[in-house]
């Protein structure tokens, strides 16, 4: 949740997309603040443009009988009765989970010994891919694409990732896609706003070296400049990498290093920044250009831990809704799902030779970039691994591939450290996030 300044246009360092508003403001609400005194989200018509390898093109659509009808139109009556009932079977997913599993925080595998926790996880399709329940449920190849691409969500394969994360489509679909006025930053900002409101100090460019633990119990943490007691420490940093650097290993028996290692990495990120000197009318404030070959896609990128020779390539372009933040042209997020270290290594001259193909592919779809480019900036999975620590240079830290990793990851609290709790991407974070959606969001009438 930062931004980057190239010239005069501003980028966030993700994808200005937002779902569930109301993850970012209940913990304002818990505090006795109000959220629209530190951001305000708008919800975004028409949010997404998909393009498939064919040159069909479908847009998502503000309500579910408009998407409906929308579909109807690019693949035919079948397809549009099977998205309702696909809706209906994905908003059965998540309700369920919401339920069953977001409230709870697992501290222990006894939380998993519950005869009513098994029965609703039985019910969440874990033994089912996600693609093999897209694949059942729609005719059309290229609806299939476009709902197995909510497994990079998570940075996971639609073609060995559980169906459960198909109710990831729901929430997009249902519950609508939103922008922070000023981009993601502005929630960062909204909350260092809030904190200080309230009390909190922070200590920044300060680095943490070391989590003290006596007796096995968190004590405080030494940093670069001093050594700080503490009550409760809440280690936010990437799981699978701070961990095992800030914790002498000897402390953690049941998180060892090797266990770290052996995790299977989420997908990383190809990133190109670029800034235009003009606005392409081609272009909404998201889009999504297709691979033709999505199974090949995941194979290279997972199998054979390599890029993709034809990827599937994700524009965020957020000055088409707030040109303030770039009022000279647009300022394109360029976003290619990338192989974890070290298969996502590459060299300044393979960098620009991958660029180069991004644009090649994006001119024979009608994007032409080069012409009308005047700053860029490219981002790598190294890049990823050196400044923010990243598991292998990954987004999500550990991926959903094997169900052991997606529904068995590691606790929310140290199982051998007391007063020591964990949150991010490589811990059963769905909980927090998702559980606070249901709360906040009007469930939506599904036809």
């Amino acid at each position: 949740m930062h931004s980057l300044t190239l010239g005069t246009h501003t980028f966030d360092f993700d994808r200005t997309l937002l779902q569930c508003p109301g993850y970012s403001t209940k913990c304002f609400e818990l505090a006795g603040l109000t959220p629209s005194d530190y951001f305000q989200f708008q919800r975004l018509s028409k949010h997404t443009r998909h393009h498939f390898s064919n040159g069909s093109m479908l847009d998502s659509e503000d309500s579910l009988d408009s998407a409906a009808d929308a579909i109807s139109r690019f693949a035919g009556k079948k397809d549009a009765k099977q998205f309702k009932k696909y809706m209906k079977r994905t908003s059965r997913l998540f309700h369920t989970a919401s339920a069953s599993f977001f409230p709870r925080t697992f501290r222990s595998p006894l939380d998993y010994l519950s005869p009513e926790l098994f029965s609703a996880l039985l019910k969440v399709k874990p033994l089912q891919t996600m693609h093999r329940f897209h694949a059942s449920t729609f005719d059309d190849q290229r609806l299939q694409q476009m709902f197995d691409r909510y497994a990079t969500y998570i940075g996971s394969s639609p073609y060995s990732t559980p169906a459960t994360f198909s109710l990831i489509s729901y929430l997009e679909w249902a519950d609508g896609v939103y922008y922070t006025k000023g981009g993601n930053a502005a929630i960062a900002d909204g909350l260092e706003k809030a904190a200080l409101d309230l009390g909190v100090r922070f200590y920044k460019n300060t680095e943490v070296t070391e989590i003290l633990v006596e007796q096995r119990r968190a004590v405080g943490i030494r940093t670069d400049k001093d050594t700080e007691t503490a009550d409760h420490i809440v280690l936010n940093g990437d799981l699978l990498t701070q961990f095992p650097s800030l914790v002498e290993e000897s402390l953690r028996p049941r998180f060892t290093n090797r266990r770290a290692e052996s995790t299977e990495a989420s997908i990383s990120a190809f990133v190109i920044m670029a800034a235009l000197d003009t606005r392409l009318p081609q272009l909404k404030h998201h889009q999504v250009f297709f691979s033709s070959d999505y199974k090949k896609e995941f194979q290279e990128l997972f199998a054979h831990n390599q890029y993709a020779a034809e990827p599937t390539i994700y524009i965020s372009n957020s000055s088409y809704t707030d040109s303030s933040i770039s009022p000279d042209g647009d300022n394109l997020f360029i976003l290619i799902n990338a192989p974890s270290l070290p298969g996502g290594v590459l060299t300044a001259s393979e960098q620009a030779a991958y660029r180069d193909t991004i644009y090649d592919l994006l001119e024979e779809k009608g994007i032409f970039i080069r012409p009308h480019l005047v700053h860029e900036k490219i981002i790598t999975p190294t890049n990823l691994a050196q400044d923010y620590y990243a598991f292998r240079g990954s987004i999500y830290g550990a991926a959903s591939n094997r169900r052991r990793d997606a529904f068995l990851r590691p606790y929310n609290e140290s199982a051998d450290i007391s007063r020591l709790s964990f949150t991010g991407g490589s811990t059963i974070r769905e909980a927090a996030h998702l559980w606070s959606c249901s709360a906040a969001a009007k469930q939506p009438e599904l036809f």
